[in-house]
């Protein structure tokens, strides 16, 4: 009973623990190795994605509509990793398993709303491509800086919404047994699971959101490739339509590098061993904050042709400096 509030002795509807305990990662032989790996995983997400936001704010010719999605992309894999490896580092290397009802929530609303906003920023580069593709001549009027500014601060309304009311009816549930998180971060289905009242509400909104993240979007992008090689079957040329179609290979990319993994694991995850769930939730995690600028880098010629300038430039600076 060390683990609860004073609630239960005031005889409170909602008993609220004072702790959680995180279980993940538990019984795995040599897993310290996979901690070492998260760490240069994350490593190497933090410099790509602020080299690519640092790419986009020097060069004032990547002020596209395109590039503002972009941008907000490294940006959410930058806080996602963030949010995640460094906790997950701290709380199974070093022991601390406990973490407190407050913290374990305010963890679960960023690790969620960062982690949907990853699925909405591949629309918003999606309607791009379309708008592209299916109105090249008239994409510079349509898809404006104000049209991507405001379509993102929408994903962002969305997301932000959608995971309080998930974090909120939490709240509304009693913890009197078990204080123990079969995950490795605070998850919602675990944590739910934990409850002793009715936890139908929470099992509703488990259902229905992977739907509004994950399914949704990805019908969404889906259908929007379908019109788009649809546009392209009609161009007369064969090279014009690899041409136009190699401005989406980077996109497609990042689509397959977060929704297959993610879509695997949540249809899969009930039937696969516990640790192999929580290393390939990890993994599908960590892997396309890690890959995504690798992949925009290499295969946008804007970017890429931009950081060969600035480089260009700063060797210059370092030999008229030397001289």
């Amino acid at each position: 009973m060390d683990f609860f509030n004073a609630a239960l002795q005031d005889n409170i509807t909602f008993v609220r623990p004072a702790y959680f305990i995180l279980s993940g990662f538990f019984g795995i032989p040599n897993i310290k190795y996979y901690f070492v790996f998260l760490f240069f995983a994350y490593s190497l997400s933090f410099v790509g994605n602020v080299t690519v936001m640092t790419v986009l704010m020097l060069d004032h010719t990547l002020r596209s509509p395109k590039h503002i999605a972009v941008f907000n992309l490294a940006l959410t894999d930058l806080l996602s990793s963030s949010a995640f490896v460094p906790k997950v580092i701290d709380t199974f290397l070093f022991d601390h398993r406990y973490i407190s009802y407050n913290n374990c929530l305010t963890y679960m609303f960023f690790c969620f709303t960062l982690g949907s906003m990853q699925s909405l920023n591949l629309v918003a580069l999606s309607i791009d491509r379309l708008m592209a593709i299916l109105y090249p001549l008239h994409y510079q009027v349509k898809v404006t800086h104000r049209f991507m500014l405001s379509v993102i601060a929408i994903f962002w309304l969305y997301s932000v919404i959608s995971i309080l009311i998930l974090v909120g009816l939490i709240t509304r549930l009693s913890f009197c047994s078990s204080v123990v998180i079969k995950s490795f971060f605070c998850d919602h289905g675990p944590v739910y699971r934990l409850g002793c009242n009715d936890v139908t509400p929470s099992r509703a909104m488990a259902g229905i959101l992977p739907v509004a993240i994950i399914g949704i979007p990805l019908a969404f992008i889906v259908a929007s490739y379908c019109c788009i090689i649809h546009a392209l079957s009609k161009i007369s040329t064969v090279q014009q339509r690899v041409k136009a179609f190699k401005t989406c290979t980077g996109h497609i990319s990042l689509v397959a590098l977060l929704y297959l993994p993610a879509t695997i694991v949540y249809l899969f995850g009930s039937k696969i061993q516990l640790n192999a769930r929580i290393i390939g939730l990890s993994l599908s995690t960590i892997i396309p904050p890690t890959l995504n600028p690798i992949i925009y880098v290499f295969q946008t010629q804007e970017i890429k042709e931009s950081l060969k300038k600035l480089l260009k430039v700063r060797e210059q600076s370092k030999i008229t400096a030397k001289n």
